[in-house]
């Protein structure tokens, strides 16, 4: 059953367009991790809050990704950290469009 992953932490950017020039690399990194079908990067500079949504195939690859990103971005420093996994219900996510598989 795939899963929807939802990042956020605080952050005082790059946001916009000095974000997308400064996170290339990892986005590309990002892109193939296993299990991933899809990344929406989300960023809200008036809250001082970035993070991501992410589809992954399975609860295991979730889960492993979530170890991985949580000491990557230990090792810039981020430490207050939300990370929720959710089980997604396929057939009503279907019925309104989603896009489940790559």
């Amino acid at each position: 059953m795939t899963n929807l992953l939802v990042f956020e932490f605080p952050s005082t950017g790059p946001f916009g367009a000095e974000a997308e020039k400064a996170y290339s690399d990892l986005a590309a990194d990002i892109a193939e991790q296993d299990g991933l079908i899809w990344k929406v990067w989300t960023e809200d500079p008036g809250r001082q809050v970035a993070g991501g949504v992410y589809l992954f195939r399975d609860e295991a690859s979730a889960q492993a990704y979530v170890e991985k990103h949580t000491a990557r971005l230990a090792s810039f420093g981020i430490t207050e950290i939300s990370a929720t996994s959710y089980e997604v219900n396929e057939a009503l996510s279907l019925v309104d469009h989603a896009v489940l598989k790559r």
